[in-house]
C-alpha cells in the first residue's frame, strides 16, 4: 500500500452496462484519475475532456487499435454477460475467452498495470453452477498474468448512481430495499460509488493480488 503515480490513465470496458458506466462516472469525478479510455461497441454518450472513446466491434481482435492502448496504468473491466438465458457455450466465449483475449493484450502493452475484473458474489471455481465455475476460472487464470495487480471484484446487490443512463429499471424499484438489505447482509450489498472508488483506491497499492468481496469493497472504498 501507499504507492503514488504521477499520473494514472484508466481503461474501462463495458460502458454502456450499469457497472461500466458507474465506474466511468465516478473516474471522471475523481482528482485521481488523469485520463480515461472508454473502449466500445456503441457510443457510451459521455463527453468530458479525461474522456477518450474508441468505437471496436471485434472484442477478439485488437489487432486494429492496439497502438491506442499503451500508456495506460490500469484496466477497470466491467464488461459481461448474463448467464441467464445463454447456452454454456456463449456464455464461456463472452465471459473467460473475451475476458482473457483483453487482457492478455493490455498485459502486453502494459507493464506496470493493475486490472480490475468484475466478477460477481457467488463466483467459485469449484462451484457445482456452471456460471459460477467459468467466473471463478476467468479470476483465477487473469492472476497468472503479468499484469503489476489484479484485483477481482465480487459485488452483490449494487445501488446504482443518480442520474445512470444504464441502470437496470428494476432497481427504481427495489432501491428502497438496500438500507435493509445492508443492515442484515453488509457482504452483499454496496454502492455503485464504493464500487467505483475501490476499483481507483487500488492504484495506490503494490503487488497485490486479491479477490475483494462486499465487505472488502466497502472497506477499500474508505481508503
Amino acid at each position: 500500500m501507499g504507492k503514488t503515480r504521477d499520473q494514472n490513465n484508466v481503461i474501462i470496458t463495458g460502458a454502456t452496462g450499469m457497472v461500466g458506466e458507474g465506474v466511468l462516472m465516478q473516474c471522471l469525478n475523481s482528482p485521481e484519475i488523469n485520463s480515461v479510455l472508454v473502449i466500445n461497441r456503441k457510443p457510451c454518450g459521455y463527453s468530458h475532456p479525461k474522456l477518450k472513446e474508441i468505437i471496436h466491434a471485434d472484442f477478439f481482435d485488437f489487432s486494429a487499435i492496439e497502438s491506442e492502448l499503451s500508456g495506460y496504468n490500469a484496466c477497470f473491466f466491467c464488461l459481461g454477460i448474463t448467464s441467464v438465458g445463454a447456452d454454456q457455450e456463449t456464455y464461456y466465449k463472452m465471459t473467460y475467452t473475451l475476458t482473457m483475449h483483453v487482457a492478455q493484450t493490455l498485459s502486453k502493452l502494459n507493464n506496470d498495470m493493475t486490472f480490475c475484473y468484475v466478477s460477481g458474489g457467488g463466483t467459485n471455481e469449484h462451484s457445482r453452477l456452471k456460471w459460477a465455475q467459468v467466473k471463478g476460472k476467468t479470476e483465477s487464470d487473469l492472476t497468472k498474468l503479468p499484469f503489476e495487480q489484479v484485483f477481482n471484484f465480487r459485488p452483490g446487490f449494487i445501488k446504482p448512481l443518480p442520474g445512470q443512463k444504464y441502470a437496470h429499471q428494476f432497481y427504481k424499484y427495489i432501491n428502497w430495499l438496500f438500507p435493509i438489505g445492508r443492515a442484515v447482509y453488509p457482504n452483499g450489498f454496496c454502492t455503485m460509488a464504493e464500487l467505483g472508488q475501490a476499483m481507483i483506491n487500488t492504484l495506490s497499492h503494490n503487488d497485490e493480488r486479491r479477490i475483494l468481496e462486499g465487505r472488502d469493497i466497502i472497506a477499500l472504498s474508505k481508503e
